[in-house]
């Protein structure tokens, strides 16, 4: 700052660039981390997700003697809605990944077949003739662990 000739004090043109230009690199450095983190927190509740579903898959499992649900729509399996409201989404979207298919995905993308996923595909997947829930997708995590071993690690 300096004193000009009528009293005013202020800040200079270039005292203000160069501030801006500080407040620039400190949000390019900031960005990445804060997507990251984003990224680590669907993790999380992508994980939580499915051990509510696994949850509910056992006790089913339970309550009818050895026998798992042939599905997990909530609305076309009326005594699956009793162990689970609603199956919430995939929340992860493959950010580690450059240019992967996002994982994202919700009841609509629950898909029902006898294996593990062998591709980067959508939602859940619900293995029936072993009550396995999966994320339908090998696209790597935070952790280069991929979406489908989550309830398995």
């Amino acid at each position: 700052m300096r004193k000009r000739n009528n009293d005013f004090r202020g800040f200079t043109l270039v005292e203000l660039m160069i501030v801006a230009a500080i407040i620039g690199v400190l949000a390019v450095m900031a960005i990445p981390r804060f997507v990251q983190m984003l990224e680590k927190s669907r993790e999380g509740a992508t994980k939580g997700n499915l051990n509510s579903i696994h949850s509910a898959i056992f006790i089913y499992y339970g309550d009818q003697k050895g026998i798992w649900p042939t599905t997990l729509q909530t609305t076309s399996l009326y005594y699956f809605s009793q162990y689970l409201d609603n199956i919430n989404p995939v929340k992860v979207t493959g950010a580690f990944v450059a240019g992967a298919i996002s994982p994202q995905g919700n009841l609509m993308n629950l898909t029902t077949q006898s294996s593990a996923p062998v591709a980067a595909g959508t939602g859940w997947l619900y293995d029936s003739t072993m009550g396995v829930i999966y994320v339908n997708s090998t696209v790597i995590d935070s952790k280069s662990v991929p979406y489908s071993f989550y309830g398995f690690d």
